[in-house]
């Protein structure tokens, strides 16, 4: 089969790999979409496997069941289209008792064994004993579902702070999650959306997600900015989806008193913030970091990702084939880019009607 294999820090090559077995006890798929997530491009882009190469990452998957082991639940069945959430907690551990299935210290980490960028997938008994695989209906979009993954973080935070009617909510960051931070404020009733981006090409793109203002915080003081869309009072919920400690600074200055400061976006290992205690102090604020979703917030999430009501085709700017994966990476961290899919399996015979997805959507280079 092939597979998008990793050998170094943005050595990426599409090549021949021997392909997953199937497991007695689980079943093996074809990718039939894939999602480009931020986390597989820090970790293609990095020495994320410390030299123990080749690697194959990728972990927002949606396939199709072609083998199913002996001794597998009787619930799958060959032709049955699958997403499967990478997180496997153990479902035992007091956090996954306690519905904390995300801070699981007894699962398999889903970098620890071959990813999605393949043709192939072998879905493990462990992952559908901890509920990380759902079936699509018939006719339910494929492509959609594979953003079912990164929304779910987005929709376990705003569930976990309890984004409302009313609020006022600041976004910091305008890429895929700062985009699915707006979708969702809204859907939940928040009243003035502010996004805050540097980059203006991906602030931009970001525009037909309707927030009620936006900064470009490389030629705006977004401090200032925020607290003149909100009359000098702050936001009730500030959203930091940078890989940046500089914008988890920049959000304390942006809450209003007793308001909540979300650290979303993970910064590189061993970075450490400088924050301004006294304002952290004076003004009562809750400072809460936002990880994953436990197992009722993944569900969710994943018929969220395939409702009419969140509009999919607004985020999935790019449908490339996996081959493309290098020309994905690029779009992404340009910010040419929403959000990017792969097609493995591009000889197939509806590897076409999957590739035409973003046309007949009508969104693809579309300006806001």
């Amino acid at each position: 089969m092939k597979a998008a294999v990793m050998y170094g820090p943005s050595d990426i090559r599409y090549e021949e790999v021997d392909a997953p077995k199937c497991e007695e006890d689980g079943f093996l798929i074809k990718v039939r979409a894939i999602g480009l997530c931020g986390s597989d491009i820090r970790n293609l882009t990095s020495d994320s496997a410390n030299g123990h190469y080749p690697k194959v990452y990728g972990h927002e998957i949606v396939g199709e069941i072609v083998e199913v082991g002996s001794e597998c639940d009787g619930a799958y069945c060959v032709g049955d289209n699958v997403y499967v959430y990478p997180g496997n907690p153990c479902m035992k551990c007091r956090w996954c008792r306690s519905g904390q299935q995300e801070m699981c210290t007894s699962g398999v980490s889903y970098t620890d064994r071959m990813g999605g960028f393949a043709d192939l997938y072998s879905v493990t008994s462990h992952q559908i004993a901890s509920h990380s695989v759902y079936k699509l209906d018939e006719g339910q979009d494929l492509v959609a579902a594979t953003l079912a993954e990164p929304l779910s973080s987005v929709y376990a935070c705003q569930d976990n702070i309890d984004v409302r009617y009313g609020d006022t909510v600041v976004i910091i960051g305008a890429g895929p999650i700062g985009c699915f931070h707006i979708q969702l404020a809204r859907m939940r009733g928040a009243t003035n959306i502010i996004m805050c981006e540097l980059n203006e090409t991906r602030l931009e793109l970001s525009r037909r997600f309707g927030a009620d203002h936006y900064v470009c915080s490389g030629k705006e003081d977004a401090v200032e900015k925020v607290m003149e869309y909100t009359n000098g009072e702050g936001a009730d919920k500030v959203i930091s989806a940078t890989p940046t400690t500089f914008t988890q600074n920049q959000a304390i200055h942006m809450a209003k008193p007793h308001g909540t400061v979300v650290w979303f976006g993970g910064v590189p290992k061993g970075s450490m913030a400088e924050i301004d205690s006294n304002t952290v102090h004076y003004k009562g604020l809750w400072i809460y970091g936002h990880y994953g979703a436990n197992s009722i917030q993944v569900e969710d999430s994943f018929h969220l990702a395939l409702s009419p009501a969140f509009e999919a085709p607004k985020f999935i700017t790019h449908v490339l084939p996996l081959s493309k994966i290098n020309e994905g990476i690029g779009l992404t961290k340009s910010g040419e880019a929403i959000k990017v899919v792969l097609i493995p399996n591009e000889d197939a015979p509806d590897a076409a009607e999957l590739l035409s997805w973003e046309d007949s959507h009508g969104w693809h280079g579309e300006e806001s």
